[in-house]
């Protein structure tokens, strides 16, 4: 017992190392050659009914927003026989063998998602992501409650719809939830329920989602673990308490887009970890108060809220800024100095505010910076000193006025983008200049007083637009122009240039030569597939055909061709391009009548066609009319506005346009995509304005004057609400002004004078503002603002009638006397040189003369009385 009791201590040491090292080689063992657990039956047979619930459709793919490939479907990899661990866009538990992760997004599923769906087997499944697909406006099946570990769920733009079903509140381990950008609903009573519930949630996203009912204090019963909070474009109405710059943990906040709704920025906490912090389009208060500098811990930050003073100095404590956009404000004053402090900083945005004075010398401190965007301000001085690693420049719009050397942007190697336009500055080429800027891809020199093409851009291989509008640039547009084969956008409109097109143009998107002295035929063989979307060669001397091989543009929005000398036909081959929104031939030489080939799809974007001082003749185009489905709906585009225009990279064109605006010509900088209207002036058109024209409720402007219709003005055009100019003059039409007219209470000019219209001028709106020469040349026309006075009835046509009889009567009888009164004149004259006055002629003459006085006299009191 004794010697047992001496080597049991021993035995037991030498049994734990034995037991430890079988352990660690056990250990070993496991860790060399893992156990591989397959994906079980049931949930792959469940993945692969899922599948058959939906086609794939690669338009559904959106780029830049899904990074897999276009022509891709991760469920294309779902096959039975191969673990389903191994397909993508599925996780499985490395234990288990159990689903818990599913990544779905950018799949190109279409198709509507079932209530009774085969996914929801899945009750291991903790992450689950259908973003950017398309579910045809499916409601979110309330079954999402099942999946009870659920930690992450995303639904971004995925085409659902209806209410949020408050069984989302049943997931009590939701970490991140994303409801963002579909047609959804959430209701106060199931928002409260998932502020309750949902005690693990770090973050939220519901943009777009319509919260038109959702009180906002309800967001402040959020977990204090809360980190990002993004309601960006919900409809949310009201105050949104201050207090959520106190939550402890809240990094970004996102709440622009809502334009009801009010936030108080004074309050702004110095202890908040607040990085990211976006208010735009909503109201933040008058001015920006200098406690928005608490916010240190800021890395981005924008404000869009039409706020007004100067900016504050305390925008210098934003030491870990990289990014400050103060666009769309109305901030005046110059830049505080304090800017300098931001040495993080890597983009500055303060377009379009009222900013005055010189740019600081403290801005030479933001090496880091390689986005600079002053446009649309007032500042004025010398350009600020270059910074090296600016890639984006754009100072237009503003005043600076002196003399620019090109030499100065030599340094800026990384340049992509420089914007000087419209400005008064005078930029000057060194003949002798020797740099390239090699990453340039955006120049705009628009007003730049340049007489040459800048040659520092000639080797920019990369270059992707170029305008140089409204200078004094002459000659012919040099051959190094063709070699750009990245090049979409050429703007060279208003300068001096002169020749012929170069052919080598067809292929750009943008082509705007307006306001040169081109002449020649515009250059034939557009190819297949070619990609203009803007052709303007507005006023220049071009002449010949049209070229038919325009039909081959497909994507062509805007074709303006107006004051040249093309001698053609009404081009209905145009009526195969279904993009076409500006059609302008005006001041040419077209000739022919103007009617449709097709019984519908015509022209049916088009939204102005101008085909005025030209020589079209017969009906006017009814057939086109009623298909100017682009003409129909003013509401179509809501919200803001938004201007035609075209994209290059991360910049953009807006197109430009020549337009017969209210009587005068006026070139508009911008056109608005809902902005439409119709000249068919100084034609030969025939036959009376057609019914269906009333149904082009968006009409801005209508043009028929200087034509030869007939007939009564229609009553339909009352449906014209958003007319501001209506100008039917000098045609031949007749009958009365409809009185609906008066409900176009958006009408600013009208004009009805040389036509044959009676009866009396309608009362109200704004009728009470035209002036005479609204209705001149009608003689028929009475009352206001007319001196002619209506009767009774409120009409003049009897006693106009009865002036006008005795009007012509009284010429007809002067014209008659006279010719036969020079007869009788010379033979009375002889008689009485012959023979004296004799008494019979005295006789005759005096009663003649007596009875002819009488006559006219009750003529003339007649007259009177009746007027």
């Amino acid at each position: 017992m004794r010697i047992f009791t001496k080597l049991s201590a021993p035995l037991c040491l030498l049994f734990v190392f034995l037991c430890l090292k079988i352990a660690f080689s056990s250990s070993i063992h496991a860790s060399s050659f893992p156990t591989t657990h397959l994906c079980s039956h049931e949930e792959a047979l469940a993945l692969l009914q899922f599948k058959t619930s939906f086609s794939i459709n690669y338009t559904v793919y959106i780029p830049g927003l899904c990074d897999s490939k276009a022509n891709y479907s991760k469920i294309e990899s779902w096959k039975e026989g191969i673990d389903c661990c191994s397909w993508d866009g599925v996780s499985c538990d490395n234990v288990t063998g159990h689903v818990i992760a599913l990544n779905l997004s950018c799949s190109s599923l279409y198709g509507t998602f079932p209530s009774n769906s085969t996914l929801f087997f899945l009750r291991n499944l903790q992450s689950l992501n259908l973003a950017l697909n398309d579910f045809r406006f499916s409601k979110i099946p309330s079954e999402i409650s099942q999946f009870t570990r659920l930690k992450h769920l995303d639904v971004y733009f995925s085409q659902f719809s209806g209410q949020v079903p408050g069984e989302i509140a049943h997931l009590p381990k939701l970490v991140s939830l994303n409801l963002s950008y579909n047609s959804l609903i959430l209701e106060t009573t199931t928002l409260r329920y998932l502020v309750h519930n949902l005690s693990e949630v770090r973050e939220l996203v519901l943009s777009g989602v319509n919260l038109t009912s959702v009180n906002p204090r309800f967001f402040m019963n959020l977990s204090s673990s809360l980190t990002t909070l993004n309601l960006w474009e919900s409809e949310l109405r009201g105050n949104f308490p201050n207090s959520i710059f106190r939550f402890p943990n809240l990094k970004n906040f996102y709440l622009g887009g809502n334009r009801n709704l009010t936030i108080d920025l004074s309050s702004s906490n110095s202890s908040s970890p607040l990085q990211h912090l976006y208010l735009y389009d909503m109201d933040c208060g008058r001015r920006l108060p200098e406690s928005i500098g608490n916010l240190k811990s800021l890395q981005y930050l924008r404000l869009g809220c039409n706020l007004e003073g100067s900016i504050p100095a305390s925008i210098g404590n934003f030491t870990q800024l990289t990014s400050l956009d103060l666009t769309n404000n109305q901030f005046s004053g110059p830049i505080p100095a304090s800017i300098g402090n931001l040495r993080q900083l890597t983009s500055l945005d303060l377009y379009s505010n009222h900013l005055s004075g010189q740019i600081p010398s403290s801005l030479a401190n933001l090496t880091q910076l390689a986005f600079l965007d002053l446009s649309n301000n007032q500042f004025s001085g010398p350009i600020p000193a270059s910074i090296v690693n600016l890639s984006y420049l754009d100072l237009s719009s503003n005043h600076f006025s002196d003399l620019v050397e090109a030499d100065m942007f030599s340094v800026l190697q990384n340049l992509e983008t420089i914007f000087l336009s419209d400005n008064n500055l005078s930029l000057r080429m060194n003949v002798n200049a020797n740099f390239t800027l090699p990453m340039l891809t955006d120049v705009s020199f628009s007003s730049c007083n340049l007489s040459e093409f800048p040659n520092f851009i000639r080797h920019s291989n990369g270059l992707q637009s170029l305008v140089l509008s409204k200078n004094s640039i002459r000659g012919n547009i040099p051959e190094w122009i063709c070699e750009k084969d990245d090049l979409e956008i050429l703007d060279l409109s208003h300068n001096n240039l002169i020749g012929k097109i170069p052919n080598c143009l067809k292929f750009l998107s943008v082509l705007n030569l307006q306001a040169n002295y081109f002449d020649g035929n515009i250059p034939f063989g557009f190819p297949e597939g070619c990609g203009l979307q803007n052709l303007n060669l507005h006023g220049n001397q071009i002449d010949g055909l049209l070229p038919r091989s325009l039909v081959h543009c497909r994507m062509l929005e805007v074709l303006d061709v107006g004051n040249n000398n093309i001698s053609d036909t009404f081009p209905q081959w145009l009526e195969s391009l279904l993009e076409l929104q500006v059609l302008v031939l005006r001041s040419n030489k077209f000739h022919g009548s103007v009617q449709s080939t097709k019984e519908s799809s015509s022209f049916p974007k088009l939204r102005v066609l101008d085909l005025s001082s030209n020589y079209f003749v017969g009906a006017l185009p009814i057939r086109y009319i009623e298909n100017f489905n682009g003409m129909k709906d003013p509401h179509k585009d809501g919200g803001s506005p938004k201007y035609m225009m075209v994209s290059t990279g991360a910049n953009s064109y807006q197109y430009s346009l020549v337009v017969t605006w209210k009587g005068a010509e006026r070139e508009l900088q911008k056109i608005l995509t809902v902005f439409s209207s119709i000249h068919l002036s100084n034609n030969k058109f025939e036959g009376e304005i057609p019914d269906v024209m009333g149904k082009l409720s968006s009409l801005k402007g209508l043009n028929l004057s200087h034509n030869n219709l007939i007939g009564h003005i229609p009553p339909s055009l009352r449906n014209l609400t958003n007319l501001e100019w209506l100008d039917l003059s000098s045609n031949e039409l007749a009958g009365k002004i409809p009185d609906e007219l008066v409900s176009l209470t958006q009408l600013s000019v009208l004009n009805l004078s040389n036509n044959h219209l009676v009866g009396r001028i309608p009362q109200g709106n704004q009728f009470n503002t035209f002036g005479n020469d609204s209705y001149e040349g009608n003689p028929g026309l009475c009352g206001i603002p007319l001196s002619k006075s209506c009767d009774g009835n409120g009409t003049q046509p009897s006693s106009f009638q009865e002036k006008d009889e005795l009007w012509r009567f009284g010429w007809r009888v002067v014209v008659l006397g006279y010719g036969c009164g020079v007869v009788f004149g010379l033979l009375m004259g002889y008689l009485v040189f012959r023979t004296g006055k004799p008494k019979w002629f005295v006789s005759l003459f005096d009663g003649r003369r007596s009875q002819s006085g009488t006559k006219m006299r009750k003529a003339r009191r007649i007259v009177q009385r009746r007027s």
